[in-house]
C-alpha cells in the first residue's frame, strides 16, 4: 500500500526540478540544492525588516518561482496575497506548495512588464532575484513604481564589483571623464552571453548603481540589512523622470 508520504514524494519529484528548496508535508524539495538550504538562509538574514503579523496586508510577490516569500507572508497572517511568475513549470509547483501547506495564494502567469494588468496597488511589493534577469530593468522598477507599490518594496539582486556606497553630484561637465574609471561609480555589468550558464542573466548592478536606480524610480531606502537586500518605501519620482509607457500586451 502506497502511504501519503510516498504519494508526496512521488508529487514533488514529479514537478521537479525545484529552485525553491521548501518544506512540504515535511518533505524537502530541494534538498540538494547548489547553494544551500536556498531560500530559507537568505530569509533568516533579513525576515526581521518584514512585519511579523500582517494582518490586513496585501502583498505581491513578483517573480515567485515556487512561492517560497508568498508563502512566508500568508504564514504572517496577509490578508491577501498574490504571486506572479511567467514560467508556468514554477507556478504549478507554487500552487501544489500553497494548497498542500493550507495556504490561501493567489497565482498568475504575467510578468514584471504587464504589472498594470492586475489594476490595484499592494502594501508590500517583493522583487526578489528578477532584476538581473531583465532587459529592461529600470524599466521593471518604474513600473513597479507607477502601478503596484503602494507602501513598500522588498528588494533583491545580484550585484558584483565594487560594494562601496557613491554619492553622485548634481550634474558633471562633459570634460569629465575620471568619475568612469572609479570602480565604485555607479555601473551595470552588461553580460551579452552568459553568466553562470545562465543566458537570462543580462545587467548586474555594483552597490551604487543598485542604490542609484531605486533612488531614480522613485524608492526611498529604508534599510539594508544585507548588501543585495533593501526594504524601501514609495517615494516621489525622481528629478525629471517621466512616468513610464504603458505596454500593451
Amino acid at each position: 500500500m502506497t502511504s501519503d508520504n510516498d504519494t508526496l514524494a512521488r508529487r514533488i519529484a514529479d514537478l521537479g526540478p525545484w529552485f525553491h528548496n521548501l518544506r512540504i508535508g515535511g518533505q524537502q524539495t530541494a534538498p540538494e540544492h547548489f547553494l544551500g538550504d536556498y531560500p530559507q538562509f537568505k530569509w533568516e538574514g533579513f525576515a526581521h525588516v518584514v512585519p511579523a503579523d500582517l494582518s490586513g496586508k496585501t502583498v505581491l510577490d513578483i517573480g515567485c518561482n515556487a512561492g517560497f516569500y508568498a508563502m512566508e507572508m500568508a504564514r504572517r497572517g496577509a490578508a491577501r496575497v498574490v504571486g506572479i511568475d511567467s514560467d508556468p513549470h514554477y507556478l504549478a509547483q507554487a500552487r501544489f506548495a500553497a494548497q498542500t501547506e493550507g495556504l490561501e495564494i493567489e497565482f498568475r502567469e504575467l510578468d514584471v512588464y504587464h504589472v498594470a494588468e492586475l489594476g490595484e496597488r499592494f502594501d508590500l511589493v517583493i522583487f526578489m532575484g528578477v532584476l538581473y534577469h531583465l532587459r529592461h530593468p529600470l524599466l521593471a522598477l518604474d513600473l513597479l513604481h507607477e502601478h503596484v507599490v503602494g507602501e513598500h518594496l522588498l528588494f533583491q539582486s545580484m550585484q558584483r564589483g565594487s560594494a562601496e556606497d557613491y554619492e553622485t553630484r548634481a550634474d558633471y561637465d562633459f570634460d569629465d571623464q575620471a568619475i568612469f574609471d572609479d570602480a565604485a561609480w555607479p555601473r551595470l555589468h552588461f553580460i551579452e552571453k552568459r553568466y553562470s550558464k545562465d543566458p537570462t542573466n543580462w545587467f548586474v548592478p555594483n552597490r551604487a548603481a543598485m542604490d542609484a536606480m531605486l533612488r531614480s524610480a522613485g524608492f526611498v531606502i529604508e534599510a539594508h540589512p544585507e548588501r543585495e537586500v533593501y526594504l524601501c518605501r514609495r517615494g516621489p519620482r525622481g528629478e525629471a523622470v517621466s512616468p513610464p509607457p504603458r505596454i500593451a500586451r
